[in-house]
C-alpha cells in the first residue's frame, strides 16, 4: 500500500488535529489503510454479485460502508 503518500497522511492527521507524530505513524496508517479497503471493497464486490451484475453502484458502496458501522449521509436511506 505504498500508493498512500506520506503527505496524504500528514494532511489526514492535520485535519484529524495532530501536530506532531513519530515516523510509525506511517506504517500504521498504511497498514490500516490497507484492511480497510480491502474489507471495503471485498464487501461492495459481494453486493454487485449478489445482485448479479458486473457494474458496481454507489449503493453497494454505500451498503458496504454501512455493513462496517460506517454511514455515509447523502446517498439514498
Amino acid at each position: 500500500m505504498q500508493g498512500v503518500s506520506t503527505a496524504s497522511i500528514r494532511q489526514l492527521d492535520h485535519r484529524a488535529g495532530v501536530i506532531r507524530m513519530t515516523a510509525l505513524v506511517f506504517a500504521e496508517a498504511r497498514a490500516f489503510l490497507k484492511v480497510f479497503f480491502s474489507n471495503w471493497i471485498q464487501d461492495t464486490v459481494v453486493y454487485t454479485e449478489h445482485a448479479n451484475r458486473e457494474t458496481v453502484t454507489a449503493r453497494d458502496v454505500v451498503y458496504a460502508l454501512k455493513r462496517q458501522g460506517r454511514m455515509i449521509y447523502g446517498f439514498g436511506q
